[in-house]
């Protein structure tokens, strides 16, 4: 998978692992297409960035939605507010 300007990451889909710390052992969430390009359409179970670190955070004891920063006189946070736990990945 590469491009012109030499960028051949992908940000459709993506794989990571998850162990220990209150993450279901074995589980397998969300699906790609079969070259792994991107995510499959059909499944229910996409994960957005924000939702990620929503539960990372959570894993590690942290409330995500009161997890804030100020800049520019404004409070954002990691998650924006989009940003939900997976539960389905919890132990």
């Amino acid at each position: 998978m590469t491009t012109q300007d030499g960028r051949g990451h992908n940000n459709k889909g993506y794989s990571m692992w998850m162990t220990g710390g209150g993450v279901k052992a074995g589980h397998i969430h969300g699906a790609t297409d079969d070259l792994g390009v991107e995510a499959v359409e059909a499944v229910d179970d996409k994960v957005h960035i924000h939702d990620l670190h929503a539960t990372m955070l959570h894993l590690l004891g942290l409330d995500h939605e009161r997890l804030t920063f100020r800049y520019g006189g404004r409070d954002f946070r990691l998650t924006d507010v989009k940003g939900n736990v997976v539960k389905a990945i919890l132990a």
